[in-house]
């Protein structure tokens, strides 16, 4: 069964530790036979939902929102994939402001005349990389989850992991918050971490593909 995995990195770093777990993710996807697309929000302009109520009357094909900038064709890209990987730093115990500004715009699939419940069903996995152990995954998973919910979607869980609610990897070793200048990607070392990573998509794909069969 062909399926689709979309990751977004909420992270403002090029090529650290986020973009790391997240491509770690979406390489255990591929592995298992899914398409994989990665999108960096710090390389694009997505700017702030301004709550004018455009896309609860005036949305049309090829404009979901008011706002002129990047974010129509992500909302594009959500709608054909089966699964919406959200990849976050964890820097003030929640998600990433960046992040946050990318849910606050996917109302126009909560209240949009034309797009509205399109994310319903699909499949939502939470992705967090903290510098310490217990340096706030649970409140940026719930940030994901949240989220997940309002759109109707199905958050993917896994109980034998470090959190059950979504991958978790730590950047500093062993997550006990001390700093070697000679490791740039500790998320990379932390094999539970990496492990939690490729245990939720294994779940979010069995669960994608349970969903396209009832579907067809």
């Amino acid at each position: 069964m062909n399926l689709s995995v979309m990751g977004v990195s909420g992270s403002p770093v090029k090529d650290g530790n986020v973009e790391a777990f997240m491509r770690a993710m979406l390489g255990e996807a591929a592995r298992r036979g899914a398409s994989v697309e990665a999108v960096h929000l710090s390389r694009l302009d997505i700017r702030d939902c301004v709550h004018c109520n455009f896309c609860m009357r005036k949305q049309e094909p090829g404009r979901y929102c008011s706002i002129n900038d990047d974010a129509q064709e992500l909302f594009e890209k959500a709608e054909r994939a089966d699964i919406l990987l959200l990849a976050s730093p964890v820097y003030f115990m929640r998600t990433s402001g960046r992040m946050a500004c990318f849910l606050d715009r996917l109302r126009v699939f909560v209240f949009g005349n034309v797009a509205g419940g399109r994310m319903r069903d699909k499949i939502g996995v939470s992705a967090a990389v903290a510098w310490a152990r217990h340096g706030g995954f649970e409140t940026t998973h719930l940030s994901h989850l949240y989220a997940f919910l309002t759109l109707e979607m199905i958050p993917a869980s896994v109980h034998d992991s470090v959190s059950p609610l979504g991958a978790s990897a730590v950047a500093s070793e062993s997550g006990t918050g001390s700093f070697d200048p000679a490791v740039r990607l500790g998320a990379e070392r932390d094999l539970a971490g990496i492990e939690s990573g490729s245990s939720i998509i294994a779940r979010a794909m069995d669960l994608a593909a349970v969903m396209k069969r009832g579907m067809c």
